[in-house]
């Protein structure tokens, strides 16, 4: 006779096999939520808060606009200076972004093409598109609504990492998305999935 814990192993290993094996199985991104912090390797990064911001006309024949922002508190831990940039159209482009916002591959829900993105740091009360080394700054990701349109209750992003490592080319080591091969081609491996509640804002 066969002894039972042999057969829940050959069980156990039959459905492995049946399965693809171990080894293949997809894992999940890990989940975050706000005031999380991620190592993305070339930027050290948390996740402030989501948000409405409304900005009065400036004028009485101009009109009141409303924004979804995304905020994060980004740290370059690079030693070169790196763009803030803006999200991907089109996510199996991202792997070619150094930027900090290129590394937020997919957003979801999806906003349209004439929101946005607008992206940009803040620095000493003005705008900056830079991300200097070793200093942390508060990138804002926004989105502008259409009149009458309704924020989202919640936002989530896919987000990648970077690495350090010699370049295909010429062997000299460089900032990376870390990527994965998919068929032919090469695409952003999900670092993790961040989901930020939108809350509504005062007035800018």
């Amino acid at each position: 006779m066969v002894p039972a814990i042999a057969l829940v192993a050959a069980t156990a290993l039959g459905i492995t096999a049946l399965l693809g094996g171990l080894s293949e199985a997809t894992e999940e991104p890990d989940p975050l939520g706000q005031g999380a912090v991620l190592d993305q390797g070339l930027y050290s990064t948390k996740f402030v808060e989501s948000r409405v911001k409304v900005e009065p006309p400036e004028n009485d024949w101009d009109e009141e606009k409303r924004f979804v922002e995304l905020v994060f508190d980004v740290t370059n831990q690079a030693d070169d200076t790196f763009s803030v940039g803006a999200p991907p159209v089109r996510p199996e482009q991202a792997h070619l972004a150094t930027s900090f916002a290129g590394s937020l591959i997919k957003i979801s829900p999806a906003f349209d093409k004439e929101a946005g993105p607008f992206a940009y740091a803040l620095s000493k009360g003005g705008e900056t598109g830079q991300l200097f080394p070793g200093v942390t700054s508060q990138v804002v990701v926004r989105y502008e609504l259409k009149n009458g349109q309704q924020p989202p209750e919640k936002i989530t992003m896919d987000v990648a990492a970077f690495e350090f490592a010699p370049d295909f080319n010429n062997n000299l080591p460089r900032w990376t998305m870390v990527t994965k091969e998919v068929g032919d081609k090469f695409a952003p491996e999900v670092k993790a999935r961040v989901t930020l509640p939108v809350k509504e804002g005062d007035p800018a």
